[in-house]
């Protein structure tokens, strides 16, 4: 099984974490699966941005993201050039390092950022 490791978040995994993530499944859904609560608004059907992550290493191991993800991706706060819809990304057969962003867009709309 490949891992996923979590780098710590403030609000959603402060100590970081190593997950044994299933092959298929998403990264979003291994991570909830596994306890660390990243949002997921739009429930998982690639209608936001909140489950953004930024995939510190692994990222060629995924497939490549659709047209849509990368429409919405356009609009997620912190974009880098590895960011992904976590809903979206599935985790293939390699570690993948993972970084929640800081905020989310739904975060700055709600004025919990600083």
């Amino acid at each position: 099984m490949p891992q996923l490791i979590v780098l710590p978040h403030e609000e959603c995994c402060p100590e970081g974490a190593v997950i044994e993530a299933e092959s298929g499944a998403s990264v979003c859904d291994s991570l909830l699966n596994h306890g660390v609560e990243i949002e997921h608004a739009c429930e998982k059907s690639c209608a936001c941005t909140t489950c953004h992550v930024i995939v510190r290493e692994g990222f060629e191991s995924l497939d490549e993201a659709t047209e849509e993800e990368e429409d919405l991706l356009d609009k997620a706060w912190g974009l880098e050039p590895h960011s992904r819809l976590s809903c979206q990304a599935i985790v293939a057969d390699r570690a993948l390092v993972i970084e929640i962003p800081k905020y989310s867009i739904n975060m700055a709309k709600e004025g919990h950022g600083k």
